[in-house]
């Protein structure tokens, strides 16, 4: 088992681990910029390093700083949480060679799921469905003229690196996809620093379905079943559930034996999410994984029983999968809604400052993972996303109508927040009857 692991991250997720590790045993070490430095959950760790002001690149992304943090306090491991370095393989290999356990996978298996290019290749290999598109980075405007004309409009014109909607457009002509693929290229190049991108059939309508899996070094792997995440706007997520209500027994099963493929086709350790596409008929195709823990982890925890974050430990300490999967069972419904400091009303446009009242919900079946309270000032400098309200019940109307029971009892003042975005979302009679797609919130809402 580890003994002691340096949490590179901030805010909720670093919380998470710190709480995840004092129930194990582990000794932690939190790192903080200064404008984290009030931050509570710091007194929670063993230890803490600030290194660095409030810009991300002098201290979340200064992967010099966050080494020497964990050489002087003596850490053995790193755990990147999500965001910031977490997909960095740079930073993995740099941990590998310093003598540090990266809690997460290694860097070869980091290289093929982390670029969408080679992903879609891995998934080909294990026989895992793909949808249409380019075999690799395109290369040329000709190149992805003829493909989009082979395949069909529309097509998404997709950065191989990053992800979080960046480098994206969906295109429906030669016009547009002449535009679209120029503008995607920029746009990569000045988020990830890699300007490849990639050409898939844009898929009508579909169900964002994602798998949680989680493998080991003695070639073990298993999955915790699917979430499902349609409800986005702009690609990004905002409510989240499991399991996924449209898919039948028999999809379930062969969707999450997919992603199981994959991850072995890969030599995968440590936990990863494989996503997909699910059109109308059911049918679904594989479009990326995410080689780290994901902000809606907590949805499959409370269905499955099982702590996400302990399994990363253990694996990270060495320590084999002692489950089968025939142990890991779904039980009831779970949902989350994303809380962001963002002005729905004003095209979700961030709203930091300070909370002067906060009141969090409670009650059967509520859980809230957040760090921030009363007197705390939300920061420009970070992402908008202040809290996850997690819901479990035995039925998906029952978690409807307690998140919103849940959602009416969380104050967060003054600062405009998407609380209300949440509320109008599940009162909304298409989202009750679950006739939703990716597109549904854009489509129908805001």
């Amino acid at each position: 088992m580890l003994s002691r692991v340096l949490i590179a991250n901030r805010g909720e997720i670093a919380l998470r681990i710190i709480r995840a590790c004092r129930e194990m045993g582990i000794e932690t070490v939190a790192v903080y910029s200064e404008a984290d430095r009030a931050a509570p959950y710091l007194k929670l760790a063993d230890e803490a390093v600030c290194i660095g002001p409030a810009e991300c690149a002098a201290s979340y992304l200064n992967i010099p700083r966050i080494i020497s943090a964990a050489e002087i306090t003596a850490a053995e491991a790193i755990h990147p949480g999500y965001g910031f370095l977490a997909e960095n393989i740079n930073f993995a290999r740099i941990c590998a060679d310093c003598g540090i356990t990266f809690v997460g996978p290694g860097v070869e298996a980091m290289r093929l799921l982390g670029d969408k290019v080679a992903a879609r290749e891995v998934a080909r290999n294990a026989k895992v469905p793909v949808v249409p598109g380019s075999d690799g980075a395109i290369k040329d405007e000709k190149e992805a003229l003829k493909l989009a004309e082979k395949i069909g409009y529309p097509v998404i014109v997709k950065a191989a690196a990053g992800g979080g909607g960046r480098g994206m457009r969906v295109v429906h002509n030669d016009m547009g996809l002449r535009s679209g693929l120029a503008a995607a290229k920029a746009e990569a190049e000045a988020a990830f620093g890699d300007d490849c991108v990639y050409l898939e059939k844009f898929i009508v309508e579909p169900r964002h379905v994602e798998v949680q899996v989680m493998a080991d070094a003695a070639g073990n792997a298993v999955h915790f079943y699917e979430r499902d995440c349609s409800i986005q706007r702009r690609h990004q997520k905002m409510i989240e559930e499991s399991p996924c209500p449209v898919l039948d027994e028999p999809t379930r099963e062969k969707l999450c034996e997919a992603a199981l493929r994959l991850i072995r086709q890969s030599n995968y350790v440590s936990a990863a999410t494989v996503e997909f596409l699910v059109d109308k008929d059911k049918q679904f195709y594989f479009i990326e994984a995410n080689t780290r823990i994901q902000v809606e982890h907590p949805v499959t925890e409370m269905v499955t029983g099982h702590d996400l974050i302990k399994w990363q430990l253990r694996i990270a300490g060495g320590e084999t999968i002692n489950i089968r999967q025939e142990d890991i069972r779904l039980r009831g419904v779970a949902m989350e809604c994303r809380i962001n400091a963002e002005d729905p009303q004003n095209n979700f446009s961030p709203c930091p400052g300070r909370i002067d009242a906060y009141i969090v919900p409670g009650g059967f079946g509520v859980r809230v993972d957040a760090f921030v309270h009363q007197g705390w000032t939300i920061s420009p400098n970070y992402d908008s996303m202040i809290a996850k309200l997690i819901v479990h019940q035995n039925t998906r109307a029952e978690v409807i109508e307690t998140m919103k029971r849940a959602l009416r009892e969380f104050v967060i003042e003054p600062v405009k927040t998407t609380i209300p975005a949440c509320l109008e979302i599940l009162s909304h009679n298409l989202f009750v009857k679950n006739k939703i797609d990716t597109g549904f919130v854009e489509r129908t809402l805001f």
